[in-house]
């Protein structure tokens, strides 16, 4: 289970309607329904600001929120459609689903790697690349990873690390079909410079090895 699901609290709205809605934004509030989860819809509202906030900080409509509202139970929902201004672009409406234990959703799980001192390459001044710090896996809302783990043991200079040579979590599958990169081992500039000027020397003591043409 994941460490911390991100809090996300509305207030309760009272009425329901456009007119309630537009009371909602004057009051500087932006409205939404709660629905799902063999439970009648539930009129809330969150402050512009702190929606704002979390939408600009990213994947607002990928993440798991446990949804605190005054006067009912916590409850896991994931955003599935927020409506903006079509001039501002700003937040209108925002739409959350209640989750049961057994739902399907995606989520972006974050990548911890271990073990950089058994990794020869890194040994050797190579350095980590990290290509995807996160990896959006399709999970049990009941059982979310709290990470991916990919251990570095063994692996060289060049090395690539992909999604099929990962133990994904129990339950859990890729959102992407093909195998693509999480991180790999490059070399450091110096050693990649000097491998290049000595493939070029090679190159050049062969040409002038090599048979004249009559």
């Amino acid at each position: 289970m994941a460490g911390e699901i991100p809090d996300l609290v509305a207030l309760e709205r009272t009425g329901t309607g456009k007119g309630a809605a537009r009371q909602a934004r004057r009051d500087g509030m932006v409205p939404g329904i709660v629905f799902g989860g063999d439970k009648d819809p539930l009129p809330i509202q969150i402050p512009f600001n702190e929606l704002l906030k979390r939408l600009k900080a990213g994947r607002f409509k990928s993440t798991l929120w446990n949804l605190k509202v005054e006067g009912h139970e916590d409850v896991r929902v994931i955003c599935r459609d927020v409506q903006r201004d079509v001039v501002k672009d700003l937040p209108t409406h925002l739409d959350l689903m209640r989750l049961r234990r057994t739902s399907k959703i995606n989520l972006f799980i974050p990548v911890e790697f271990v073990n950089e001192g058994a990794a020869p390459g890194i040994k050797k001044g190579g350095v980590l690349t990290v290509v995807r710090p996160e990896v959006e896996l399709v999970c049990t809302a009941g059982d979310i990873p709290e990470k991916i783990t990919v251990d570095l043991t063994g692996l060289n200079i060049n090395d690539v690390v992909t999604i099929s040579s990962v133990e994904l979590p129990k339950g859990t599958k890729p959102t992407i079909d093909r195998d693509f990169v999480i991180a790999n081992i490059s070399a450091p500039s110096g050693l990649a410079a000097s491998d290049e000027e000595e493939e070029a020397a090679e190159e050049a003591v062969e040409v002038a090895e090599a048979p004249a043409e009559e």
